[in-house]
């Protein structure tokens, strides 16, 4: 308990610190861009107008309007992909300030998930416009969004402590989360409607494929404007609290040998 106590201390003490790397690393983003954060809005767009011309055709039968299914899934993996990839490279991005003052070394993962967040929110801009134009019903379900958002940050944190450790000691492991990404991508049903896998590949996924459970949520919230099941929902908070468990264990394990390998 004392130990939980003081690092929530150490959190608060550094409090304007993650907000300026947070602020640092949404204006390098969007540093010289004409469009600036627009671009959290036209990205999205722009791939979702993409796939719904290639995937509208052969899902039509399955699937109501494609587009907002599509992006509902497709947020969750953006965030996802963006968070760990950033947090992954947070340790070793800052090696030089890191040898010259003292700074706790989570902190620096800490803001690359949460900046993504923040963008992530701003990217929720693409599917209020898709939902208009496409003329879907607006839930009141979707103003519960939050309650996803903070268990997709939570899994975010605690894979992203556990990437960056890992990334300090083997840089290969960029190239191997790399292809993982890529697989994690196309075993999510994103673009397809879940029974498409058949029944193991159906089972495997909704047991082991931890981003299964937020995207079933926020597409229960937003797409169908139901509450998730209980399954879904609870496995969703006990999935990510075991994954920053593990995360921050593994980071405070290793964090002391940092200094002699960045």
């Amino acid at each position: 308990m004392n130990l939980f106590k003081y690092r929530i201390k150490t959190l608060l003490k550094y409090k304007d610190l993650i907000k300026e790397l947070v602020s640092r690393d949404l204006k390098l983003k969007y540093r010289r861009s004409f469009l600036g954060y627009v671009w959290s809005v036209l990205n999205p767009l722009l791939i979702m107008i993409v796939l719904t011309l290639v995937f509208s055709q052969m899902f039509r039968r399955d699937i109501v309007n494609f587009p907002v299914y599509y992006l509902t899934g497709r947020t969750m993996y953006d965030f996802l992909k963006g968070s760990t990839t950033s947090a992954m490279k947070s340790v070793t991005g800052n090696a030089a300030l890191l040898r010259k003052v003292y700074v706790p070394k989570y902190i620096f993962t800490l803001a690359k998930v949460t900046s993504a967040m923040v963008d992530m929110v701003f990217s929720l801009g693409a599917m209020v416009i898709v939902m208009v134009a496409t003329r879907a019903p607006f839930h009141w379900t979707a103003l519960l969004f939050p309650i996803v958002v903070i268990q997709v940050y939570i899994f975010c944190c605690g894979l992203g402590f556990f990437l960056a450790q890992l990334n300090v000691f083997f840089r290969d492991i960029q190239h191997i989360y790399a292809a993982v990404l890529t697989a994690w991508l196309y075993l999510t049903p994103i673009m397809y409607p879940i029974e498409r896998l058949g029944e193991t590949l159906t089972f495997i996924v909704k047991g082991l494929n931890p981003l299964y459970y937020y995207v079933a949520q926020f597409r229960d919230l937003i797409y169908y404007g139901q509450f998730p099941g209980p399954r879904v929902f609870w496995g969703g908070w006990l999935i990510a609290f075991v994954m920053l468990a593990i995360g921050v264990w593994s980071f405070q394990r290793s964090k002391d040998k940092f200094i002699l390998y960045i």
